[in-house]
């Protein structure tokens, strides 16, 4: 089929999901000699524009998985914001070591359901958002290598087509139910109204991360204050120069105690071509 360019479309709040949808489309551009355009959705200014495709594009798509489906707090961009008109799509989540569950199966019916054709598609391990010692420092080398032979792969797939494939199939049900966090005690924890808490011994106020949130939650002018909606994808933590938030919420350090006692078996990516 006659591509003319390799699209990319990213939710990254912490970078690990950036890293594997570039290797992607790294590795399918090169295969099709055509050029890369990105659209990086990772930041609320960033997601206010409506995003038309053709039937020349080639569109990677990825999120993380937040509680086993597209992050809620995001899905509405993929069913509001981009329309397919014929283009191809290749859906791809990150998820951290425990499971993909349905967040594959739901981006791909999102996408059919806009006007995509998806062809491919594939769920990446990264390190967990905040249960870190889960895939700690993935996607590692080889997982990029992998991405990027997985991006090679879907271009000559497509180089053998003549006719719009039938949508890839992947496990999962896009209409399943969230994941149900379980704490230590293995009994369902919930965490909704959990926010970071900031250690202003160690604050100097610059406002990294007012800047990084991808919700816009956190207050620029006091950064301890947090009146918006937290997803709990960590990217003031990660991103804080100063070492100076963290999550003290009990649910919260319960349900992260319980992924690192149950989840430190070294998960392997899923493709599907």
């Amino acid at each position: 089929m006659a591509i003319q360019r390799v699209r990319v479309v990213y939710f990254s709040a912490t970078g690990s999901t950036e890293k594997v949808a570039m290797a992607v489309a790294k590795g399918a551009a090169y295969k099709l000699g055509k050029p890369v355009t990105v659209t990086n959705i990772s930041l609320p200014m960033t997601r206010g524009k409506e995003v038309s495709f053709t039937p020349g594009d080639l569109v990677i798509v990825a999120t993380p998985t937040y509680a086993g489906r597209v992050p809620n707090k995001i899905l509405p961009y993929f069913q509001n914001k981009l329309t397919g008109n014929g283009a191809l799509a290749v859906p791809v989540v990150l998820f951290g070591n425990r499971s993909f569950d349905n967040a594959l199966a739901e981006l791909c019916a999102e996408l059919e359901a806009h006007g995509f054709h998806t062809v491919s598609a594939a769920a990446f391990v990264g390190q967990h958002a905040f249960a870190t010692g889960l895939a700690h420092g993935r996607p590692n080398a080889q997982d990029l290598d992998q991405a990027e032979d997985f991006g090679k792969k879907v271009a000559e797939k497509l180089l053998l087509l003549t006719e719009t494939p039938a949508p890839v199939q992947v496990p999962g049900d896009p209409a399943a139910p969230y994941y149900t966090p379980l704490g230590t005690d293995g009994q369902p924890t919930k965490f909704l109204k959990a926010k970071p808490v900031t250690d202003m011994k160690k604050c100097s106020q610059c406002g990294v991360c007012a800047a990084v949130c991808p919700m816009g939650a956190i207050d620029p002018k006091n950064v301890a204050n947090v009146p918006g909606t937290c997803i709990k994808c960590q990217a003031c933590v990660s991103k804080c120069p100063l070492d100076a938030k963290y999550f003290e919420d009990p649910a919260f350090l319960s349900h992260k105690a319980m992924l690192e006692e149950n989840y430190t078996r070294p998960a392997e990516s899923a493709l599907f071509l």
